[in-house]
């Protein structure tokens, strides 16, 4: 089993850009980009430029990785969620434990749960004010 930590930046819908502009600007190589519109029972309510904002992305930099959403509504990300850490490991029970030791005296922003993208997927603040993405990788072919 394997954990590593990845900055994750969350954007008001400027991620395909920032995709672009990182894949020139740094050499970037996208590893994988979900939509909201792609992954399964998303709201009848969200507009066609909803479902075209970046659900996650993956970007390979030399040896290095960055993770990308857009708000899922478009809307300016919450305090302190601009930058986050996303805590990546190959296994879901490991990925859970370690979303369940942040979680004390910490806040839960998304439980631990099953996503499209991921089979264990959780957002927790912990008691320090520092918000983690617990996520489980999948293999990207």
């Amino acid at each position: 089993m394997t954990v590593k930590l990845t900055p994750y930046i969350t954007l008001e819908g400027r991620t395909q850009e920032a995709i672009r502009f990182y894949e020139q600007a740094l050499g970037a190589e996208v590893i994988f980009v979900t939509t909201y519109g792609e992954m399964p029972d998303m709201p009848s309510t969200f507009t066609e430029d909803l479902k075209a904002l970046v659900a996650h992305a993956k970007l390979k930099i030399g040896e290095a990785e960055l993770m990308f959403s857009d708000t899922p509504s478009g809307s300016s990300p919450g305090e302190g969620k601009r930058v986050t850490i996303c805590i990546t490991t190959t296994d879901v029970e490991q990925s859970r434990r370690i979303f369940e030791a942040l979680q004390q005296e910490g806040q839960v922003n998304l439980p631990f749960q099953e996503e499209a993208f991921s089979p264990g997927f959780g957002d927790v603040t912990d008691k320090f004010g520092v918000t983690f993405q617990v996520f489980t990788e999948l293999p990207y072919n």
